[in-house]
């Protein structure tokens, strides 16, 4: 079996299915311990806190 179309697409219908592939901003909220913004649910570069405590030893 091969991909064999049954009728053929035209360029509007091509170029809207392709225009839904894109990317988006990163979602970014401050840190409470720093404030520096940040990913959610991942540890602070700057300070090296999540959720409140220190995990990594900030230099």
């Amino acid at each position: 079996m091969s991909i064999c179309p049954k009728n053929k697409s035209s360029k509007a219908r091509r170029d809207s299915r392709r225009a839904n592939w894109k990317m988006t901003a990163p979602n970014l909220v401050k840190c409470s311990k720093c404030g520096e913004l940040m990913m959610p649910h991942r540890v602070c570069k700057a300070c090296g806190s999540y959720n409140k405590k220190e995990i990594i030893s900030a230099e």
